[in-house]
């Protein structure tokens, strides 16, 4: 009973981000509580960004996790694993971020929309294995540590092309 009331008193805290130099302070959340943060739609970009990132890392282990076990195990060549590990972090992220990131599509058929995600999710696939080839290849990484590395850069990208090509405001 005692941490369900911390609980939620937890979540009714204002959550106030502020950077402070010498001469300014901006607030970057506003006065979003935890809850707001964590639940309800929202426009800001730190906010949609934050939520990306544990839906990018839900997704990223599917996708590394997958990865490893078609490499290791089934023997398949890490780069055939790596594209089918990052389709299946694919569809774990469509589901996650459109339920709980992006809620209003700039278009009206779900399918439009899967498609187009998917569209922007194979130039990531490209960005993917193109990176993922020169790291572990030409530069000696191991390819899952390769994946590590390129997992970032390739989360930005999907981030903002989504965001900007097929998520509206509310």
């Amino acid at each position: 009973m005692i941490s369900i009331r911390f609980q939620f008193f937890f979540l009714s805290l204002p959550i106030k981000k502020v950077i402070t130099t010498h001469h300014f302070r901006v607030n970057i959340l506003g006065n979003m509580k935890l809850s707001e943060i964590l639940t309800q739609d929202t426009d800001n970009l730190l906010v949609q960004l934050m939520r990306y990132i544990v839906v990018g890392g839900v997704s990223f282990v599917v996708d590394w996790g997958l990865l490893f076990v078609l490499t290791e195990f089934a023997g398949l060549h890490y780069l055939i694993s790596a594209t089918l590990s990052f389709l299946a972090g694919l569809v774990v992220n469509y589901v996650l971020s459109t339920y709980w990131i992006f809620r209003h599509s700039k278009l009206s058929s779900k399918w439009a929309e899967f498609i187009i995600y998917s569209m922007i999710g194979v130039i990531g696939l490209g960005l993917n294995n193109l990176f993922l080839y020169l790291l572990t290849d030409k530069v000696g990484f191991h390819y899952m540590f390769s994946k590590i590395i390129v997992a970032a850069v390739v989360m930005l990208w999907n981030f903002f092309a989504r965001k900007l090509i097929l998520f509206k405001n509310k």
